[in-house]
């Protein structure tokens, strides 16, 4: 039976499930603050990585962190102000790293993110933008075996979830990739995974199909539920009630209180992403790749050569610390020697977002607590644009009453009680 579902978000998480939904016939409503895809979306390093199973809190990360936060060239900062606000996160987070907890978080990363690529597909060919998904692998470049050694145990949970790659050495490696650096010893290939070359123009893309196919976006800030018991009876915004007879929370990093609204308290925190842009580079990987040592990616883009990946937590309202993104650029010109010692400040930008993020590394998906009208979809976390095409198909699952296409218990919001 046709609904009017409202889907609260506009990135890509959102996007993806308000396709599905209208791909089913319900009467779609898309409501965001801002316009599609201009939050986190925008400024991801563009994986569609199945291979993305390996928990942030993974046995041993927590002995890493002093040594990350007082390298200036890290991947991971805090803002010591906002540490009394984080403190609970974080003690979740590290009682989050043991081993059985990575293998069963690592169970269902790869149950939700190995079919993206094929779920991606039939939205991406409705809206005419198979010129922005490519499936050329991801590699993974380390400056010495002993750093290899480090992630041995992140390996082998790739390898028991299915997950397979070519291994290079560093003669092998120089074949791959040519741009890259001499210092780097080792490279895996991992072929499966691909990537966007625009993650903005994807979500614009499949946000536009969804209007051209009878769907509406509005532009509203969501403020509550008119709930009747259990049933939802309407989306409450700034801007006036929409009328639903379901809905989807996907606001990303901004969820928390409207969870909190539905009986769920849920540890979400904001990881702040950077990245920066290079337009026409000196030199680029032609595959995306992974710095292993500095935890960022490089991906080769239409726009330009995109470094992102570092992690800073320091709440939504902080403003922004644009070191964290010049020394992406200082990391970025080790990785690739061609690039320029200077360039012409046209020809960078940064930017900033937050990542919705769990301490358990899993996303929310499934009914609220008050109303089964309601359905979450957020907390991606390192995996929303790849997590992104299988929620949406979940989230029309549940809103269809059909069995989800996946076990989604290891993804309820129950699990914080």
């Amino acid at each position: 039976m046709a609904k009017r579902v409202v889907v609260i978000g506009a990135g890509m998480v959102g996007v993806a499930a308000a396709s599905w939904l209208a791909r089913d016939g319900h009467a779609v409503v898309l409501v965001d603050r801002g316009n599609p895809g201009e939050g986190a979306s925008f400024g991801n390093a563009g994986c569609l990585n199945g291979s993305s199973v390996v928990p942030t809190a993974m046995p041993g990360t927590v002995a890493n962190v002093p040594r990350w936060l007082f390298d200036p060239l890290g991947p991971f900062a805090i803002r010591w102000r906002y540490l009394p606000w984080l403190a609970p996160w974080l003690v979740r987070f590290v009682r989050s790293g043991t081993p059985e907890q990575a293998r069963e978080t690592a169970r269902a990363l790869r149950a939700l993110l190995r079919p993206s690529l094929a779920a991606l597909a039939p939205l991406v060919k409705n809206a005419g933008a198979e010129h922005l998904v490519h499936q050329v692998g991801h590699l993974v470049a380390y400056r010495s075996e002993a750093s290899f050694a480090k992630e041995r145990a992140a390996w082998g949970l790739r390898r028991e979830n299915g997950v397979q790659w070519d291994s290079f050495d560093a003669d092998g490696l120089r074949q791959l990739e040519p741009a890259l650096s001499r210092e780097y010893v080792r490279g895996i290939l991992m072929r499966e995974n691909g990537h966007t070359s625009d993650p903005y123009a994807l979500v614009q893309s499949l946000a536009a199909a969804l209007v051209r196919d009878g769907g509406t976006i509005r532009r509203a800030r969501v403020v509550g539920f008119d709930l009747d018991g259990t049933r939802l009876r309407a989306v409450r915004t700034d801007a006036g009630d929409m009328p639903a007879d379901a809905a989807v929370l996907a606001a990303g990093a901004f969820s928390k209180p409207l969870a909190a609204m539905l009986g769920d308290r849920v540890p979400l925190e904001t990881e702040r992403g950077y990245h920066l842009m290079i337009r026409d580079p000196e030199a680029a990987p032609r595959i995306p790749t992974t710095d292993a040592d500095g935890k960022f990616v490089a991906t080769p883009m239409d726009g330009g050569l995109r470094f992102a990946g570092t992690v800073e937590l320091a709440g939504l309202a902080a403003p922004p610390n644009w070191e964290r993104a010049r020394i992406l650029l200082t990391q970025g010109r080790r990785m690739l020697p061609g690039l320029a010692a200077q360039h012409d400040d046209a020809r960078l930008s940064m930017w900033m977002g937050h990542r919705p993020s769990l301490p358990d590394s899993l996303p929310v998906i499934g009914p609220s607590r008050r109303s089964p009208d309601v359905v979450y979809a957020f907390g991606h976390g390192h995996v929303g644009m790849v997590g992104s095409p299988m929620t949406g198909r979940l989230v029309a699952d549940l809103v269809a009453g059909r069995p989800p296409a996946i076990d989604i218990v290891p993804f309820r919001a129950a699990r914080f009680d």
